[in-house]
């Protein structure tokens, strides 16, 4: 006869194992929208720029399906200490990565509007933003499913040049503003585009502080790294 209480325990580890392969199958579609998104507004490229929103809705749904089953493992399972971190962390981190895969969404489509691009525009700075944030996201995508905490601690430490090559891609667009009044339409897309780019990198370094404390149990400095400007109300 097969003991009850070992088959709820496996039931109880099966379910919290569902909870990480939801979060890492979320994590390696947002990780494709912010690549799709960078590729289509650095390359210009149409079909990025349309295949990353089509991703949403499973982005969505999956955001929905670990909110379900942490709430449900809250309520039956009444998870302790390790657990009890790891599943508060969950529905965090779930969030700020349907975040990630909106202002991914979104900087596809403005991409569709830069058609009058001047040539003469650098998108380096952009470009350099961009791979900053993809690597990045990539790795604090690791950190979740690694459990480490000493890569969430370097993600978490590298929002610092985020915001330094956002402030410096804002100073460029403002001069090319100022200096012709016809790159005001552009310029305009294109700050939008790197305040979103900015905006993923803040909600990586999000996830980091979430693995971090998953793993340790220990939250990290409330003043988090920065650098350069900061115009956006906290999230």
């Amino acid at each position: 006869m097969s003991d009850p209480t070992q088959h709820t325990v496996k039931s109880y580890e099966q379910e919290l194992e569902l909870l990480k392969s939801i979060m890492a199958r979320m994590g390696g579609l947002v990780e494709r929208q912010t690549a799709l998104a960078i590729k289509a507004i650095v390359e210009r490229n149409e079909e990025a720029a349309i295949e990353a929103p089509e991703l949403d809705p499973e982005v969505d749904e999956l955001e929905r399906e670990a909110e379900m089953l942490a709430i449900r493992i809250l309520a039956l399972r009444s998870p302790m200490a390790v657990d009890l971190r790891e599943i508060v962390a969950a529905l965090k981190i779930t969030g700020d990565l349907e975040r990630i895969g909106d202002y991914a969404s979104s900087i596809s489509r403005r991409s569709l509007k830069l058609d009058s691009l001047d040539g003469n525009m650098s998108m380096t700075g952009l470009k350099n933003m961009g791979r900053l944030v993809q690597d990045n996201l990539r790795r604090v995508i690791d950190a979740l499913t690694q459990r480490n905490r000493d890569l969430a601690i370097e993600v978490w430490q590298a929002d610092t040049a985020v915001d330094e090559l956002y402030t410096a891609m804002f100073r460029e667009l403002m001069t090319y503003m100022m200096e012709d009044p016809r790159y005001i339409t552009s310029c305009i897309h294109l700050l939008f585009v790197a305040k979103h780019i900015e905006r993923i990198g803040d909600h990586t370094t999000n996830i980091a502080e979430r693995v971090y404390y998953a793993v340790t149990g220990q939250m990290l400095p409330s003043e988090r790294p920065r650098g350069g400007l900061k115009t956006h109300p906290s999230e």
